[in-house]
């Protein structure tokens, strides 16, 4: 698994071995960021179910200024560090060793982010759990974009709160979702 784009191009990343953590796939995380297009990752990157902290290192390999990323596996939070520090992005980063719904549960850390990154485990519901809290409102810059890798038989309503549904691609079994404020100028 490498970074695929950006200053930190062609960095190995290291991820832990015989675990249940499914990284994106190099290919999936270059297709993730090519959905942005030319506007790229915006400043302020949350990457929830952060894993390897992949997501999040090839945002900031891309342009973006801070990254929260939220793991609660403290043994994963060690590949993270490692990941963050050999990309040169650990200054960049802060690292929140906590679940994504408690993440977004608690006000305190609540800031408008210009991207969401989110990979949870798959068939445990929490995909839509993240974006009903995300959708609530107050963690979402004008111009944010959300983007949810899942399962491909996975089927989301057309809005989740203040979230409306925009394009879905598909990854071979991968689908990825957008979402968006819907006052976003982007719609």
């Amino acid at each position: 698994m490498r970074v695929v784009g950006g200053i930190a191009r062609g960095r190995k990343l290291k991820a832990p071995h015989g675990r249940a953590l499914r990284p994106s796939t190099d290919r999936v995380r270059e297709a993730i960021f090519d959905l942005l297009g030319p506007q790229g990752p915006g400043e302020l990157v949350l990457d929830l179910f952060s894993g390897t902290g992949a997501l999040a290192i090839e945002a900031l390999s891309r342009g973006a200024s801070k990254a929260v990323l939220v793991e609660k596996d403290s043994r994963a939070i060690k590949y993270i560090r490692q990941n963050l520090s050999s990309c040169g992005f650990s200054s960049l980063a802060r690292l929140v060793n906590t679940d994504a719904i408690r993440f977004l549960n608690n006000h305190s850390y609540r800031q408008e982010f210009d991207l969401v990154l989110m990979d949870p485990p798959y068939g445990l519901g929490l995909a839509e759990k993240c974006l009903e809290l995300l959708g609530e409102g107050g963690w979402l810059s004008e111009e944010a974009i959300v983007l949810c890798e899942t399962e491909g038989s996975l089927v989301f309503e057309e809005r989740m709160g203040c979230l409306v549904l925009g394009r879905v691609k598909r990854y071979g079994q991968t689908l990825v979702h957008e979402f968006l404020p819907e006052d976003s100028s982007v719609l």
